[in-house]
C-alpha cells in the first residue's frame, strides 16, 4: 500500500467531517425567499440582466408549483420550510471568485479544507480542484497544461461573466429547466457557486477534476450549479464531494447539475455525499448525450435526514450509452430515496443501472427509477439491477422500477434482490479471526465493491471509511 493510501486509512474520518467553524460571513441574506432576496443575490454578484430575469422567472415558477406529493413511499418533506432557510451566505474572503492559492484564504477556511484533505488530493491525483464554502467558491485551480489546450474549469459566477455565450445557451435551458420540479425552480432562483467545465473537441483530460462543497452555517441552504460541456471526441472525469456538520436546525441542499455530452465524447460524474443527519438533500441532475457518446454516473449517498436524488440521462443520438452505479445507506431516522432515469430517444442506445442500498437501525432506502424507450428507438437495450442489504427487521428497503417501453424491437432486463446479512457468513469470517463488527464491515465492503472500483483509490478508501462510521453510528 502506498504512503498516500496509508495516510488516508489512518485519517480520523469522523473528525474530518463532523467539525464545525464559527460563522464568519461577509454578507448574507435574510431568511426566506422573496423577489427582493433574488434581486439582492444577483446584485451582490454583479450579474448581467439576463441572469436576473431567469432567476425571477424561476422564482415565479417555484411559487406556483406544489411540493412533490402523491409519490408512493416518498420521504416526508413537511419540515422543509423555505422561510426558515438562509439562501445565500458569502464567506469573508478578499478575492471574489476564488483565491489562486490555499495560503490566500482565511485561516479558518484553510483549516476546513485541510481537514477534508482537499489540498493533498490536488497535489496527488487531480487535474484541477474547486472548493466551495457556504454559497461561493473560495478556491479554484486548473493545471496549466490543460488550460493551454483550451480546457476551462472555473466557478459558475466567473463563467457567467467571462464565458457568457456558452452559459447563456446552456444554463437551465435545454437540460434542467426550472419547470422540471419545484426544487429545480428554487435552485434556478437562488443558485450560487458551483463549477463550469468545458472540454474542447478531441481533448482527453487524463486525471479527474474535483469540486468540494461544504456547508458550515446552521439553517442555511446551498444551491451550487454544475455545468459540464464535453465537445465531440472529448473525455473528462468530474468528482464531487459534499459534507456538512450536524446542527439542531435543518439545512437544505438543492444543487443542480447539467451535463452535455457531445458525439463520441465520454463523461464520468462521480459524487460522494456525506451530509449531516439534519440535512435535506434534494438535487436535480441530468445529462444529454449525443450520438455514440457515453455518460457515467457513480454516486454514494449517506448521512442526510432525507434524500431525493435521481440523476437522469437523455440518450439523444444513435449509439449513445448511459451507465448508472449508485449506493445509498440509511440508518436511524433516515429516508434515502435514490435512483436513476434514462430516456432512450434514438436507435441503438444502451443503458445499465446498478443500484446498491444498505439499511440499518430502522432506516429506509428506496430505489426509484424510470427507463423510457421511445417509439422508434429500435435495437436499444437496458438492464436494471437492484440489490438491497438489511441489518435488522426494523429497517426497510423498497424497489420501485418504472418501465415505459414504446418500441417492440428492444432488449429489457430487470433484476432485484433483498437480503439480510447471513449468520453463516458472519460465523465463517469469525472463524477466520474477525470479530462481529469487522466481519459485517467486510461483507458490506464486498457488497459495494462495484461502486468503489469505479472511483480513484483515494475516494474509494474514503467511501469505505464513511460506511464503516455509518455502521458504527458515529456520523451525524
Amino acid at each position: 500500500m502506498s504512503s498516500d493510501q496509508d495516510h488516508l486509512k489512518e485519517t480520523d474520518t469522523e473528525a474530518r467531517f463532523e467539525f464545525k467553524k464559527e460563522e464568519n460571513a461577509a454578507f448574507e441574506t435574510e431568511k426566506g425567499l422573496t423577489e427582493e432576496t433574488v434581486r439582492v443575490i444577483s446584485e451582490d454578484k454583479d450579474e448581467p440582466e439576463w441572469m436576473l430575469e431567469r432567476r425571477l422567472r424561476a422564482l415565479e415558477q417555484f411559487q406556483q408549483m406544489p411540493m412533490p406529493e402523491g409519490w408512493p413511499g416518498a420521504p416526508d418533506l413537511s419540515e422543509v420550510d423555505i422561510e426558515d432557510i438562509v439562501p445565500y451566505i458569502r464567506p469573508d474572503i478578499e478575492t471574489r471568485g476564488g483565491a489562486e492559492s490555499w495560503e490566500d484564504l482565511p485561516e479558518e477556511i484553510q483549516d476546513t479544507f485541510d481537514k477534508l484533505g482537499i489540498p493533498e488530493a490536488e497535489k496527488n491525483a487531480l487535474s484541477g480542484v474547486g472548493a466551495q464554502y457556504e454559497s461561493e467558491i473560495v478556491y479554484q485551480n486548473m493545471q496549466e497544461r490543460w488550460e493551454e489546450k483550451g480546457v476551462i474549469f472555473c466557478d459558475m459566477d466567473k463563467a457567467v461573466q467571462e464565458h457568457e455565450d456558452l452559459v447563456k445557451d446552456h444554463f437551465m435551458t435545454k437540460c434542467v429547466p426550472p419547470s422540471d420540479n419545484k426544487f429545480a425552480a428554487l435552485h434556478g432562483a437562488v443558485w450560487s457557486g458551483g463549477s463550469f467545465v468545458y472540454i474542447p473537441e478531441d481533448t482527453t483530460v487524463e486525471m479527474p477534476v474535483q469540486a468540494y462543497f461544504r456547508m458550515n452555517s446552521e439553517g442555511m441552504g446551498q444551491f451550487e450549479h454544475t455545468l459540464i460541456i464535453a465537445e465531440e471526441n472529448s473525455e473528462v472525469h468530474y468528482i464531487e464531494g459534499c459534507s456538512a456538520p450536524k446542527y439542531s436546525a435543518f439545512n437544505l441542499h438543492s444543487g443542480g447539475v447539467e451535463v452535455f455530452v457531445g458525439e463520441n465524447a465520454h463523461v464520468q460524474y462521480s459524487t460522494v455525499q456525506n451530509w449531516s443527519k439534519n440535512t435535506y438533500n434534494l438535487n436535480t441532475k441530468r445529462a444529454i448525450c449525443e450520438a455514440d457518446g457515453t455518460m457515467e454516473w457513480v454516486s454514494g449517498s449517506m448521512g442526510s435526514k432525507a434524500t431525493m436524488l435521481y440523476p437522469s440521462t437523455v440518450l439523444k443520438g444513435p449509439g449513445a450509452t448511459d451507465n448508472h452505479i449508485t449506493i445509498a445507506m440509511a440508518g436511524e431516522g433516515q429516508d434515502i430515496d435514490t435512483g436513476a432515469k434514462v430516456y432512450h430517444n434514438a436507435p441503438e442506445t444502451k443503458s445499465t443501472i446498478e443500484s446498491k442500498s444498505i439499511a440499518k437501525d430502522g432506516g429506509r432506502t428506496n430505489y426509484r427509477g424510470l427507463v423510457h424507450i421511445a417509439d422508434g428507438a429500435e435495437d436499444s437495450s437496458t438492464s436494471v439491477e437492484c440489490d438491497a442489504l438489511m441489518f435488522d427487521n426494523d429497517s426497510t428497503s423498497d424497489t420501485m422500477p418504472y418501465m415505459e417501453i414504446q418500441e417492440s424491437k428492444v432488449d429489457v432486463a430487470h433484476e432485484a434482490t433483498v437480503g439480510k446479512i447471513g449468520d453463516e457468513d458472519v460465523f465463517y469470517l469469525q472463524s477466520r479471526g474477525l470479530d462481529d463488527d469487522d466481519a459485517k464491515q467486510m461483507i458490506v465492503a464486498g457488497f459495494i465493491e462495484p461502486i468503489t472500483e469505479e472511483l480513484p483509490i483515494e475516494y474509494a478508501v474514503e467511501l469505505n471509511r464513511l460506511i464503516e462510521l455509518e455502521m458504527e453510528g458515529s456520523l451525524g
